[in-house]
C-alpha cells in the first residue's frame, strides 16, 4: 500500500474524495472566450457555451478555413478532466473534428496526446445533440483553444462548448539556474530502505540536476535531465570491487525541454523500483546486493550540494520551475516557502513561474514562413533553432538579387548552397557542419555570409565552425522562406520542404516579429501552426519489443530486430520455437537448437541439446562446472561452495523444467576421507542449492526429506553403518552418485562442501548436465463436444500488442475458437467456413477483419496451426505457416485494446461453438491450462482424444505414433512389427526347414540397394526359442568369402562366426557356455564398427570384442540373408556345413532386424523366398492385453478389419492337426488341469527360479490381484520384457 501513499502528492492540491467533474466554462464571462474571428457580433466567442442560445446561438468564424480557433481562459491553472461540443444553435453549422490545444500563459501551446498521436477528437453531426470525452490523459491549464479540423458540408464552422474539471493548486518554485534548495535531515547520516519522491517541472533547458543525494559509503541517488530526457541514477551499494556494481541508470522520456510540466513520481521499497512519468511506469531493480539508501547529511533540489563532493563534473543545475515537491510526506515547496529550508544559494527566490518567451513555429510538409529581410545588401546573416526527426529537409531559401541561397538538411547534417550568377562569372559555396542533428534535440545555426567570406556555425560551437574564404558577391534580395519553398524558379532548392519546429529566427540581425506574423501585418504563412511545437517522440515509451532498435521519422517509427532473436513490426514474436518437443513435430533431428518457452514473454531465447528419440525427447542444458572438480580446505565452519552456471539464466531454466513432464541431473561426489552427510538428522557436511536458492539435504538417488545417498536407499552403502559410501571416512576412494529428480529442485546451482580440510581429506565433485523430458504446454488440450461448451479465462491484456497462437482440429464446418469482448473493443479468432479462418478485432477505429483461405478444407481431423498477432502498427493473421494476411494500423487513432469480460476459449455466447480439440493455447507468451480447465467444466473434456501422450505407449517396439483425430496410428515401418500396436508380426515357427530372403527381393532391396554393397558395420538383432542343436540362427552371405553366422552349437552355447577376409579361418566368439536349447526365449543385440563388436545376450550387460589386426574390416559384395538354415550355391564354410547346418533350425525366430531390415515381416507379406514350413505364431512373446474399453469410447475398436488382433494368441500345431481340434482339446485339457491347479502352479514357480535365465518385469506386476501381467508389461520401460508365464507350449 505504500506505493500508492503519496502520488497524489504529484497534482498538487487535487480534491481527493470530491469527483474532479465541475462545468468549468458556463460560470465564466464574456471576456473569458476570444477567438481567431468572428462572422458577425451575434456569433462572438462569448456566446459559445454548452446548451446557451444567446447571440446567434453559438460561435462561428468569419472564414471556414483551418486557421481558426475558439479560446477559452478559465482564470487559473485547473484540472481538466472532460470537454464537451455542441454546433451552433438551430442552425446547420457544426464542427464534426477538431483538436485540443492548452497552456498556462495563452502562449507556446501543447497539442493535447493521445495513444501516442496528437489527438483529433470526434464533434458532432448536429446542431443540438451535445458529444462529451473524458480525457484518457487529465491537464492541468489555464487556457484552452479548440481548432476546428472538419465541419458541417451543409454549414459552416459552428461551437458552443463545455469544459469539466476541478480547481487545482500548487506550490510553484523558480530556478534560476543558481539557487538550490537543500533538505537537511534530522539525523547526519540516513539508512533509508524506503522513498517517495514526486514533484513536477517544466523547462526549456535540455540539462539540469533536478535532485541530488550521496553518503560516504559510496551511495547516492540523482535525478536529473540529459538531453532532454530524465536520467535517473541511484546506487545502494555492493560487496565487490567497492561500490561499482551497485550503479543503476534509467532513462526515460524525451522533449522534456518544451517549457510545459511534467511530473515525476520515484517510489522505491529496498531494491525495487518504480520510476513514473506521466504516468508512463518503468519497474526495475537495482544493482547491488544492499537494500538501504545511505544519504549523508541532506538532499538537494535544483542542482548539486555547495558543500558535497560531484559524482560527475560538468553538471548544470536546473533552470525552470518546479511545483509539489513532495520526499517522503514532506513538502518542500511549503517548507521552503515557511524559510524552514537553506535558500541561501538564490539571489532572488521566487515562488511564481518566470515564463520563456519563445515563439517556436511548427511545420508540416506543405507549410512555409515567408518573412522580410533587407534587400540590396552585401551581407547575409541569419540564425534560428530547429529540431526535427527527419535526416532531410529546406530550413531556408532565398532568391538573392543575382543567385540563391539554401540551407538544408542533408543525411543529418546541415548544408549551406551559395550561387551567384554574374555576367562575368559564376561563384558558388558550399558549407557542411554538424551529424546526427535529426535527433529531435533543438540545435542552433548561424550562418554569415559576404564578400569574400562565408561562415556556419552549428550550436554555437565557435571552435568547430566552417568557414569558406572563396571569391563570393553577394546582394540580398530581401525575402526568406523558411520550411518550404514551393514557387518556380530558375534555380530550385534541392529540397522543398521540413516537417520540424523552428525558434528564435534572427534575419539580418533583426529578431522576427512573430506576433506581427501571427496578427497578418508582416510576412506570409501556408499551413503553419504558430507558437507551437507539435513535435512527438515516437520512440518513447519503446514500442520496439525485446530489445528492437527504435527509427522514427516525423510521420511514423520503424524497429530494426536484427540480432534479437524476434519478428514482426515490432519484435515481438518469436523467431524460434518453445521447445525441443515442438523442433520434433516439424520433423526435426538431434542437434542443438535455440528455443524461447515463453515466446512473445519477457525471457529471450537461449541454445539446448534436443535429443530427439521415436518416443521421447530430451532437453539438454549444459553446465560450466568441470568433471569430478577437485575440493580442498573446506569445513563445516567455512565450506568451499562451488558455483554452478548454466548456458542459460536461472529464469530461462525454470521455463524448461516447469514445463517439462521430468527432469533429472546426475550428481556425483568422489571422496577420499571426506564425509557427505554423516548422519540422518544433523547438519550434512556437504549440501546443493536449487530453483529458489533453496538448500537441499538429499544425495542423488534419493528423496526431497530424506538425508540420504543412493546406498543407503538401496541399503548397499560400504559401511551399513551409514547412508553414505563417503560417510563411512575410509582411505580409498569411495563414490556417492545418483539422479536428482525433483524437477521442482532443479537445477542444481550451488554445491556447498565441507569436509575437505583434514590431512588426506579430498573430495572431486561431478554435476551433470540438466536433463528435461517433454513439454506439457505443447500437449495441453480440451476438447469441445458441445456447441455450447466453453472454458473461460481472465480477461486477456494485450493493451497494444498481443499475440495469440494455437492448434486446432474439427470435423465441424465453423466454430469460434475465442473471444474477448470490451465496451466496444474486442478480439475474435474464427472458424468462418471450411477453409477460412478470421481474426477480427477492435481497438476503437472500428471493427477490423483479417482473413486466410486456405486451398483444402481445415475440417479434415488434422492438426492445424494458427498465429495471430496484432500492435500498434500491423495486424497479421498466419495458418499453418502457409497463409497470410495482414494489414497496416491506421497513422491517427486509437492503439490500445482495451477489454474488461472474461476470455471465452470454444464458443461465443452459445453462438457458433467451436467442435474439437484446441491444443497449445499460448496469448502474449502465456500457455492457458486448457486440461486444467477443462477438468471442472461441462462439455468439454480435458486433453484431446487420440493425443500420443496419453495413448502412445501402447505403440510398441519402436512403432511411431501418428496423430488421428478420434485415435492414432501406429506407424510400424520402420519395426519388425506390424498390426494395430506394432506388436503382431513376424514370430515365425520352423521346422526342418530354412528361409531366405535374396538381395533381389523387395525386403533387401529396400535397405542395400541394387548396387553392389560393402559394410563396416553391422547392426542385428533377434529373439529364438529352441529345444533342439545344433542350429544355424543366422548367416549372411557375400559375393566373396566373407560372411557373419550366428551359430547353436551341439551343448546348446551361442557363437557368433566372422570371416572379413585377412585370416586362415573365421574369427569365433563364444557368447556364453550355457545351454540356450532350453525352450525357453533368449534375445541377442549384436553390433560391429570396424574392428569393434559388441554383443548383448539377454539382459546381461554388453561385452565387447576385437576383431584380430590382420582382419579386414570390410564386408564385402553382401549378397543374401538367411535364417534357419543355409542354402547356398557359392563358397561356404565347411566347418558351418558340417557341424550345424543338419538338420536345420526347428523353433521360434522373432523380431529379426539386420542393418534395419525386417526379413521376417517380408517374408509372408512380400516377395521374400521361403522354403519348407514356415507359420507366422506368437510363440515367445508375451502378448499384449488392452484394457477394455466400451464401444462408444474405444476410439481403436475395430470391426470387421485385423480380425487377429494381438491378444488372440495363435498356438502353432507342428504336424499339422487342425487349429478347431487344437482350441477344442485344449479347452478339454483346462478342465481336467484345473482339478490339479494347486499342483500347476507349484511347479511353475520352482519353474521359474531353476536354470539361469531371469525375467525383467515390471515393479508391481504382482502387487496387486486386481491388475494383469499383461497391464504390468504394458507400464514397464522395457518393451521386450517376457513374461514366462506366457510362453508357448507344443505337445
Amino acid at each position: 500500500m505504500w506505493i500508492c501513499s503519496h502520488v497524489n502528492a504529484v497534482h498538487g492540491a487535487l480534491p481527493t474524495t470530491q469527483k474532479c467533474d465541475e462545468a468549468l466554462a458556463s460560470p465564466l464571462a464574456h471576456t473569458a472566450f476570444t477567438s481567431s474571428s468572428v462572422f458577425s457580433s451575434g456569433y462572438a466567442p462569448g456566446y459559445a457555451k454548452l446548451n446557451r442560445r444567446g447571440g446567434a446561438g453559438g460561435w462561428s468564424p468569419l472564414d471556414s478555413d483551418h486557421y481558426q480557433w475558439l479560446q477559452v481562459d478559465l482564470g487559473s491553472r485547473k484540472q481538466v478532466s472532460a470537454i464537451a461540443t455542441q454546433g451552433r444553435y438551430s442552425s446547420s453549422d457544426w464542427t464534426t473534428r477538431y483538436r485540443l490545444l492548452y497552456s498556462d500563459t495563452g502562449r507556446n501551446w501543447k497539442p493535447y496526446h493521445q495513444d501516442g498521436n496528437i489527438w483529433a477528437f470526434s464533434g458532432n453531426s448536429n446542431s443540438e445533440s451535445a458529444v462529451r470525452h473524458e480525457l484518457q490523459q487529465g491537464i492541468v491549464a489555464r487556457f484552452l483553444r479548440l481548432v476546428p479540423l472538419d465541419w458541417s458540408e451543409e454549414g459552416r464552422i459552428g461551437l458552443r462548448i463545455e469544459v469539466y474539471g476541478c480547481s487545482y493548486w500548487a506550490g510553484v518554485i523558480n530556478f534560476d539556474g543558481q539557487g538550490v534548495i537543500s533538505y537537511r535531515f534530522k539525523v547526519k547520516k540516513m539508512k533509508i530502505i524506503k522513498d517517495v519522491i514526486a514533484l513536477r517541472f517544466k523547462t526549456s533547458e535540455s540539462e539540469g540536476v533536478i535532485l541530488h543525494g550521496e553518503g560516504q559509503q559510496g551511495d547516492y541517488i540523482t535525478l536529473e535531465l540529459s538531453k532532454a530526457k530524465l536520467l535517473l541514477q541511484i546506487n545502494l551499494g555492493s560487496n565487490q570491487y567497492g561500490s561499482i556494481l551497485g550503479h543503476t541508470s534509467v532513462t526515460t522520456g524525451s522533449l522534456l525541454d518544451d517549457s510545459h510540466w511534467h511530473s515525476v513520481v520515484i517510489e522505491r521499497y529496498r531494491r525495487n523500483v518504480n520510476f513514473t512519468l506521466d504516468r508512463h511506469t518503468q519497474h526495475f531493480r537495482t544493482n547491488g546486493e544492499f537494500d538501504h539508501l545511505d544519504l549523508d547529511y541532506e538532499l538537494s533540489f535544483g542542482g548539486m550540494p555547495y558543500s558535497g563532493k560531484p559524482v560527475g563534473g560538468g553538471r548544470k543545475n536546473f533552470k525552470g520551475c518546479m511545483e509539489s515537491i513532495n520526499y517522503n510526506g514532506d513538502n518542500i515547496t511549503d517548507l521552503a516557502r515557511r524559510k524552514k529550508l537553506d535558500t541561501s544559494s538564490f539571489r532572488n527566490l521566487s515562488f511564481s513561474c518566470v515564463e520563456t518567451h519563445t515563439f517556436p513555429v511548427f511545420f508540416n510538409a506543405t507549410s512555409f514562413l515567408q518573412l522580410p529581410g533587407r534587400a540590396n545588401h552585401n551581407t547575409i546573416s541569419v540564425s534560428f533553432q530547429f529540431r526535427t526527426w527527419n535526416p532531410d529537409g529546406l530550413l531556408l531559401f532565398s532568391n538573392l538579387d543575382d543567385g540563391t541561397l539554401e540551407i538544408s538538411l542533408e543525411e543529418s547534417k546541415v548544408v549551406v548552397h551559395i550561387n551567384v550568377t554574374r555576367t562575368t562569372s559564376n561563384n558558388r559555396v558550399d558549407l557542411s557542419s554538424g551529424s546526427g542533428l535529426n535527433d529531435g534535440q533543438w540545435h542552433a545555426i548561424r550562418l554569415v555570409a559576404k564578400e569574400n567570406f562565408a561562415m556556419l556555425t552549428i550550436d554555437g560551437e565557435e571552435a568547430s565552425a566552417v568557414r569558406s574564404t572563396s571569391p563570393l558577391t553577394i546582394t540580398t534580395g530581401g525575402t526568406y522562406h523558411l520550411g518550404g519553398y514551393f514557387l518556380q524558379t530558375l534555380f530550385p532548392p534541392s529540397q522543398r520542404s521540413f516537417q520540424g519546429c523552428m525558434q528564435a529566427i534572427l534575419v539580418d540581425d533583426q529578431p522576427a516579429d512573430m506576433h506581427a506574423v501571427e496578427k497578418g501585418t508582416v510576412g506570409a504563412f501556408e499551413n503553419v501552426s504558430l507558437d507551437m511545437c507539435a513535435i512527438i517522440d515516437r520512440c518513447m515509451p519503446n514500442h520496439c519489443e525485446h530489445g528492437g532498435r527504435c527509427k522514427q521519422t516525423w510521420d511514423g517509427f520503424s524497429c530494426t530486430c536484427d540480432g534479437t532473436g524476434y519478428t514482426g513490426a515490432t519484435c515481438h514474436t518469436s523467431i524460434y520455437e518453445p521447445s525441443c518437443e515442438a523442433y520434433k513435430h516439424l520433423g526435426r533431428s538431434s542437434e542443438t537448437y535455440w528455443i524461447d518457452p515463453d515466446g512473445s514473454g519477457p525471457l529471450g531465447p537461449f541454445k539446448v541439446n534436443c535429443n530427439m528419440t521415436e518416443d521421447k525427447v530430451w532437453t539438454t542444458v549444459m553446465n560450466n562446472l568441470p568433471p569430478r572438480t577437485t575440493v580442498t580446505g573446506s569445513s563445516r565452519e567455512r565450506r568451499t561452495v562451488l558455483q554452478v552456471n548454466y548456458s542459460a539464466s536461472m529464469d530461462q531454466v525454470t521455463a524448461i523444467t516447469t514445463s517439462a513432464e521430468k527432469c533429472e541431473q546426475q550428481i556425483a561426489y568422489s571422496c577420499r576421507m571426506s564425509r557427505l552427510l554423516n548422519t540422518p538428522d544433523g547438519t550434512p557436511y556437504t549440501w546443493w542449492v536449487g530453483r529458489g536458492s533453496e538448500k537441499h539435504f538429499y544425495w542423488g538417488g534419493s528423496l526431497p526429506g530424506i538425508q540420504k545417498c543412493a546406498c543407503g536407499i538401496d541399503r548397499n552403502c560400504t559401511d551399513p553403518k551409514y547412508d553414505c559410501n563417503c560417510d563411512a571416512d575410509n582411505k580409498q576412494w569411495r563414490e556417492d552418485s545418483g539422479l536428482l529428480v525433483n524437477k521442482e529442485h532443479l537445477p542444481v546451482s550451488q554445491v556447498a562442501v565441507g569436509d575437505t580440510n583434514r590431512p588426506g581429506s579430498e573430495a572431486k565433485l561431478t554435476v551433470g548436465p540438466l536433463r528435461c523430458q517433454g513439454d506439457n504446454n505443447y500437449w495441453n488440450a480440451a476438447s469441445f463436444t458441445t456447441p455450447s461448451s466453453y472454458l473461460h479465462f481472465a480477461t486477456f491484456q494485450g493493451e497494444t500488442s498481443a499475440d495469440i497462437s494455437f492448434y486446432f482440429k474439427t470435423s465441424a464446418p465453423y466454430g469460434v475458437f475465442l473471444e474477448n469482448l470490451g465496451n466496444t473493443d474486442f478480439i475474435r479468432l474464427e472458424l468462418k467456413s471450411p477453409k477460412v479462418v478470421s481474426f477480427s478485432f477492435d481497438v476503437g477505429n472500428g471493427p477490423v477483419e483479417l482473413t486466410v483461405h486456405s486451398d483444402t478444407p481445415l475440417n479434415d481431423d488434422q492438426w492445424h496451426r494458427v498465429m495471430a498477432e496484432r500492435n500498434v502498427k500491423e495486424a497479421v493473421l498466419q495458418l499453418d505457416q502457409t497463409y497470410r494476411a495482414s494489414q497496416l494500423a491506421p497513422a491517427q487513432g486509437h492503439t490500445r485494446l482495451e477489454l474488461f469480460s472474461q476470455l471465452y476459449v470454444g464458443a461465443a455466447g452459445g453462438q457458433r461453438g467451436f467442435l474439437g480439440c484446441i491444443r497449445a493455447l499460448r496469448m502474449n507468451g502465456i500457455t492457458l491450462d486448457l486440461d486444467e480447465r477443462a477438468k471442472v467444466t461441462p462439455g468439454v473434456k480435458p486433453g484431446c482424444q487420440g493425443h500420443c501422450t496419453s495413448f502412445g505407449m501402447y505403440c510398441r517396439n519402436g512403432g511411431k505414433c501418428v496423430e488421428k483425430y478420434n485415435g492414432y496410428l501406429c506407424d510400424c515401418t520402420a519395426t519388425a512389427y506390424d498390426g494395430p500396436f506394432c506388436t503382431r508380426g513376424e514370430r515365425h515357427f520352423m521346422k526342418d526347414d530354412f528361409m531366405r530372403a535374396s538381395r533381389d527381393t523387395k525386403i533387401v532391396t529396400h535397405q542395400l540397394t541394387p548396387h553392389e554393397v560393402n559394410l563396416t558395420k553391422e547392426e542385428v538383432a533377434f529373439s529364438f526359442s529352441t529345444s533342439s542343436a545344433p542350429a544355424i540362427l543366422m548367416y549372411v552371405s557375400s559375393k566373396t568369402q566373407d560372411y557373419l553366422a550366428v551359430v547353436l552349437r551341439q551343448n546348446g552355447s551361442l557363437q557368433v562366426r566372422y570371416n572379413l577376409g585377412g585370416l586362415r579361418e573365421a574369427f569365433a566368439i563364444d557368447v556364453d557356455q550355457r545351454n540356450l536349447a532350453n525352450g525357453q526365449p533368449h534375445s541377442i543385440n549384436m553390433s560391429r564398427v570396424d574392428r569393434s563388436i559388441t554383443i548383448q545376450l539377454d539382459h546381461y550387460p554388453p561385452v565387447s570384442y576385437t576383431l584380430p589386426d590382420a582382419s579386414d574390416t570390410q564386408f564385402n559384395l553382401v549378397k543374401t540373408l538367411f535364417l534357419g538354415k543355409v542354402f547356398e550355391t557359392g563358397h561356404i564354410d565347411p566347418v558351418l556345413i558340417e557341424r550345424y547346418n543338419t538338420p536345420g533350425f526347428v523353433g521360434c525366430l522373432s523380431r529379426v532386424q539386420f542393418n534395419g531390415v525386417a526379413p521376417l515381416k517380408s517374408a509372408l507379406r512380400t516377395a521374400a523366398q521361403a522354403q519348407g514350413k514356415l507359420v507366422e505364431s506368437n510363440c515367445g512373446a508375451s502378448p499384449l492385453t488392452i484394457p477394455p474399453m466400451s464401444a462408444a469410447t474405444d476410439p481403436w475398436r475395430l470391426d470387421k478389419t485385423d480380425a487377429e488382433f494381438p491378444f488372440n494368441e495363435e498356438r502353432v500345431i507342428p504336424d499339422g492337426v487342425n487349429r478347431d481340434s487344437a482350441i477344442i482339446g485344449g479347452i478339454i485339457a483346462v478342465v481336467i488341469f484345473t482339478i490339479l491347479c494347486t499342483l500347476v502352479f507349484l511347479i511353475r514357480y520352482m519353474f521359474r527360479h531353476k536354470g539361469t535365465y531371469h525375467t525383467n518385469e515390471a515393479k508391481g506386476s504382482g502387487e496387486s490381484a486386481g491388475e494383469s501381467a499383461d497391464t504390468a508389461i504394458i507400464g514397464t520401460d522395457n518393451p521386450e520384457t517376457i513374461d514366462e508365464s506366457k510362453k508357448e507350449w507344443f505337445i
